[in-house]
């Protein structure tokens, strides 16, 4: 029986795009997977791990047949790569990305690809983890986690529908959102907690006893650094990308810690605990969802 997917070419075989290749062959939902990258090391790692069965060395023959294009590369490189596609894109081929924030994403998309944006799906699976690289491939890695597509008007509805399919194959429950809920959204609850991680850690960092207080630190701080083990790179380029949103949800975090010191001030007992009831409530509700 003929896979769904021919021929898939993935631009970033690290974790997010290995992944994808992983679980769509798993799926037997593809034929071929070609495989570009700035790293030779990674992209041999990624043949030898299974994960593709080529490298691609001319991006026009491999886009120009490809039923599937996945850009799994940090924000930062997308418009570079819609340049190098743009050209060589056949008239049925897609192309869909994995990267954190869309609005960007999007113009670079309606700059390079000009006529052909209407070939472009936008996504983003919800699925990170701290290791990156091919190595840190899951075939399960999207299973039963969430996958955003931010659909264009210009997108014809069965082009969305065949992306849905692949991340549906890949055991993933899709949904849907404009470019702008999405970054709003992902400003609030990805973003910004990836920001106060690393903040928190880098505070600690720069003290005169930061190993004794880390000597001392358990699950408490674990958990909550847990993803400044993150890219820097890719949270970067993350950070700059949805920088409006992200610096008005950053300035709502900031009125919140206000009021906690303003709180702690006054020593104010009833006021810290209606803080931490509201939060403890809504946080103990999402996790029995």
């Amino acid at each position: 029986m003929q896979p769904t997917f021919r021929k898939v070419v993935i631009f970033g075989v690290g974790l997010i795009g290995g992944s994808f290749a992983l679980a769509l062959r798993k799926a037997g939902a593809v034929g071929e997977v070609v495989g570009f990258g700035r790293s030779q090391s990674t992209l041999d790692e990624a043949k030898r791990l299974g994960i593709l069965d080529r490298i691609g060395n001319d991006v026009a023959a491999e886009v120009r047949d490809a039923d599937l294009v996945l850009l799994a590369t940090p924000v930062a490189q997308m418009d570079e790569l819609f340049a190098r596609i743009a050209p060589h894109l056949g008239s049925q081929t897609l192309v869909t990305d994995g990267g954190s924030t869309k609005c960007d994403v999007v113009a670079a998309a309606r700059s390079k690809l000009a006529g052909k944006v209407a070939q472009f799906i936008p996504g983003h699976p919800i699925a990170g983890a701290e290791k990156s690289g091919a190595a840190a491939s899951m075939a399960d890695l999207y299973q039963g986690k969430k996958v955003v597509l931010a659909p264009l008007p210009e997108n014809p509805q069965a082009s969305v529908a065949r992306v849905r399919q692949a991340w549906e194959a890949c055991g993933a429950v899709v949904s849907e959102l404009t470019p702008e809920e999405h970054d709003g959204v992902f400003a609030a609850v990805s973003h910004l907690p990836h920001l106060l991680s690393f903040a928190l850690v880098h505070d600690l960092a720069q003290r005169d006893n930061k190993d004794l207080l880390l000597s001392f630190a358990a699950s408490g701080f674990r958990d909550f650094t847990r993803i400044a083990a993150s890219s820097p790179e890719m949270w970067r380029d993350i950070s700059l990308a949805n920088r409006d949103a992200l610096l008005r949800e950053l300035q709502q975090y900031i009125n919140e810690l206000s009021s906690l010191q303003q709180a702690l001030a006054d020593n104010d007992a009833a006021k810290l605990e209606e803080i931490f009831s509201l939060a403890r409530e809504v946080r103990s509700t999402w996790t029995q969802q």
